[in-house]
């Protein structure tokens, strides 16, 4: 099982895949990165938790957002939605339960 170094807001993770979903992995983690980036340009005096904790409720939003909107225009979300979704779901809920871990 390969481990991919994702950089997000400064700091570097190492997180264990499937072989062959390498890329997916760093492009997922490339979109936390920006919308951390995003967050801490727009809210100075965040900790690190609440900037990933304020990260993963904006890349949720827009996930819901999306699978709206998918929704209404076609018959159901395509099975790369789908599995594009369920990453990030997971990914949000990693990130909420670090958040929560750090917090306590």
């Amino acid at each position: 099982m390969p481990d991919v170094k994702l950089s997000i807001a400064g700091r570097d993770y190492f997180v264990a895949c499937n072989a062959g979903e390498e890329q997916r992995l760093l492009e997922l983690g490339a979109m936390v990165n920006a919308t951390a980036h995003q967050v801490a340009g727009g809210a100075r005096g965040l900790t690190e938790t609440r900037a990933l904790l304020f990260s993963a409720l904006m890349l949720a939003d827009k996930l819901h957002d999306a699978g709206g909107a998918v929704r209404v225009d076609t018959a159901g979300p395509s099975a790369a939605l789908k599995q594009s979704a369920d990453t990030l779901e997971g990914l949000a809920t990693r990130l909420e339960n670090l958040a929560l871990r750090l917090e306590n």
